[in-house]
């Protein structure tokens, strides 16, 4: 699997891939998260854009998916909707 192929699971269309950006999340000064996310323009909209990146899972590597449907206009904010979802499914 890859982000790519996670994206296009998610919304259901072919995704371009567009670029990769570095993104740092912190918390109380403390590094919470630390990664590249993948940019992916989606071929049928909405949403135009989509994030995809890897995390490591006890399981192994596991791939994540976020649209970038409002408020999720950036990388940055697809990580931090996808780490607020986490918080909320504990």
């Amino acid at each position: 699997m890859s982000a790519q192929l996670a994206v296009e699971r998610a919304t259901g269309s072919p995704a371009e891939y567009l670029e990769s950006v570095p993104v740092v999340e912190t918390f109380r000064g403390e590094t919470i998260w630390k990664g590249m996310v993948e940019v992916f323009r989606v071929s049928k909209p909405p949403p135009e854009r989509a994030y995809g990146w890897a995390v490591d899972a006890p399981e192994g590597v596991e791939y994540v998916a976020v649209l970038g449907e409002p408020p999720i206009d950036s990388p940055l904010a697809a990580v931090r909707a996808w780490i607020a979802s986490k918080a909320r499914a504990k």
